[in-house]
This record gives C-alpha cells, sequence and structure tokens, in this order.
C-alpha cells in the first residue's frame, strides 16, 4: 500500500460519515449482506481498488461463501457458481460502474424486475454508487 495522500475522513468528517450512515442503512436491505459483498467486490476488481478488493473477499469469505465462488467474480458471466440473481445484480452494478459508456440502458435493467422488488433495485444502485464513491476515495487518496 502507498502512504496515505490526506486524512479524508478527518478533514470532512460529515461528508464521511455520511458515506457511513449509507453503509449502515444498506446493512438493513432485504438484498442480504452477501449480496451486498459481492456487488461490492466486482465493482472494486472493476476499479482496481486494492484495498477494498481484499477487504470484500474476506467479508464473504466470514460470511460462509465459498473460495471458488469468491475466486470467479471476474469472470461470473462464464462461471456456474452464480444464481440468475446474482447475475442480474452483477450486470447491473457492471453497467453503472461505466455508466459514461453504457448510459444505463433498458435491457440491463429490465432483467433486474425479474430477480428484485423496486426496494432491493433501489438499494442495488445505491450500494453501487457507495461502492464506486468508496472506491474513488480510496484510489485517489491512496488508501
Amino acid at each position: 500500500m502507498s502512504t496515505l495522500r490526506l486524512p479524508y475522513n478527518k478533514l470532512s468528517p460529515g461528508a464521511y460519515q455520511g458515506f457511513l450512515e449509507s453503509k449502515k442503512a444498506l446493512e438493513k436491505s432485504p438484498l442480504g449482506s452477501s449480496m451486498i459483498e459481492l456487488v461490492n467486490l466486482r465493482v472494486s476488481q472493476i476499479n482496481g481498488c486494492a484495498y477494498c478488493t481484499q477487504m470484500h473477499s474476506e467479508l464473504l469469505r466470514e460470511r460462509g461463501i465459498e473460495n471458488q465462488k469468491i475466486d470467479s467474480v471476474a469472470g461470473w458471466r462464464v462461471s456456474n457458481h452464480f444464481t440468475d440473481r446474482e447475475k442480474a445484480a452483477l450486470e447491473w452494478a457492471e453497467c453503472l460502474t461505466h455508466v459514461a459508456e453504457t448510459a444505463a440502458p433498458e435491457e440491463i435493467y429490465a432483467p433486474l424486475k425479474k430477480h428484485f422488488s423496486d426496494v432491493e433495485i433501489s438499494d442495488l444502485t445505491f450500494g453501487t454508487a457507495l461502492m464506486n464513491a468508496f472506491n474513488r476515495l480510496a484510489i485517489g487518496m491512496r488508501l
């Protein structure tokens, strides 16, 4: 790891606290912690955040997710370790992480309605946005 550029959590405590409050709210989501951590891991992989990738892999292991599944997250499209529900969530998370390129098209959003409630889709979207924000802080400030 690099040397932390700035102690952003101390310099901007209100903003950082807001992120943490959002994280706490999502922990109560009907999505469940394993789904949230799976998405967090994939988003962190895409963004190249080594700190977050390691942390979310460890959290998934603590929740009893098999190593094979965790190790297959980057290749979820061709892996048989993921349910259709998980694949829809990972597709949406990837789409939102690359939103400047994808513009979140209907063909990626529509399958979510088959597997998730409106609340779960909203939580999944907030969770993806939050993980992208945390990745940008960690990478930008060299956590």
